[in-house]
């Protein structure tokens, strides 16, 4: 054992890891058991950091290859780090308040997320995690052999295309995001995903980001779609995590969709991410991607 601990959340996913200083390298063996930690918990929070952007990129490197982050910039000469903002008088609509899982409307949609906390409010803006693995279990066998044949139609037209919630008519928002006709472009992948590390099923869409079902008509795609959301995303199936500054936290979006809240009005909030690719190394169960496709 490396001598950190860790602290199960006690809800559906999630867990605190104590004892380990993120300044520091994380040598090859820890990396493999902290690994191990979050294929576990799905989501894993590391308190009581103080992190330079160098080192979030060492930390996060040590999990996978960078990620791209296609609609928003990043900070100068940090191209893998963005800033997830938000003004203490910001009008702008709640960032990420869908549900997503990240950047699903990607051809091979990245593994994982790094968050670190620099400014956070003293009340509100936690983060909602609902448990694709366990919603897609809790379904009875009938209803997984059906989904199991579907498509899912991603794209970011929603958010990130010119028309969409971040787009031309979005004003006063102080990220940094590009909204770009690219974002009309779509990506099939399968309703029902095989992680790729462990081969364990998993829900795969989201109203931010599933906009069709392969084959349905549009309105039988988003019925499907928003059924499918609102089974998974019961109270049973989401843990709720909550932030502090210093805090780092690390989730797998391939079995997980998550959700931004509110509440901190009149209060400045600051925190900085690095999307996280799946390694190439991660061939134990190909089906991951093999149907996934340009649609």
């Amino acid at each position: 054992m490396a001598g950190f601990t860790v602290e199960p959340s006690g809800e559906i996913c999630g867990a605190v890891v104590r004892g380990i200083d993120l300044r520091a390298p994380v040598d090859p063996g820890t990396a493999a058991e902290l690994r191990q930690v979050w294929l576990r918990h799905r989501v894993i929070s590391f308190p009581d950091q103080q992190l330079e952007i160098e080192d979030l990129e060492r930390v996060a490197g040590a999990f996978g290859p960078f990620g791209e982050d296609r609609f928003i910039s990043p900070i100068a000469g940090h191209p893998h780090v963005i800033e997830v903002t938000r003004d203490a008088d910001e009008q702008a609509p709640l960032f990420a308040e869908t549900w997503h899982s990240d950047w699903s409307f990607l051809a091979q949609p990245p593994a994982g997320t790094v968050l670190y906390g620099v400014e956070i409010p003293p009340v509100g803006g936690d983060t909602l995690f609902a448990d694709m693995h366990a919603a897609f279990d809790a379904l009875p066998a009938e209803r997984q052999e059906h989904l199991r044949r579907l498509n899912g139609v991603h794209s970011a037209r929603r958010g990130y295309s010119r028309q969409g919630m971040y787009g031309d008519r979005d004003i006063g928002r102080s990220m940094r995001i590009v909204a770009s006709d690219d974002a009309l472009s779509t990506q099939l992948h399968p309703l029902v995903r095989a992680h790729a590390e462990t081969g364990r099923p998993a829900l795969y869409c989201s109203l931010a980001y599933t906009i069709g079902i392969e084959g349905m008509s549009d309105d039988d795609g988003m019925a499907l779609i928003a059924e499918i959301q609102r089974h998974a995303t019961q109270h049973r199936f989401v843990y709720r995590h909550r932030w502090a500054e210093g805090t780092l936290a690390l989730w797998d979006n391939r079995c997980l969709v998550h959700s931004a809240t509110g509440g901190y009005e009149g209060h400045r909030r600051l925190l900085r991410r690095i999307t996280i690719a799946e390694r190439l190394d991660n061939t134990k169960h190909p089906d991951t991607t093999e149907r996934s496709r340009q649609h």
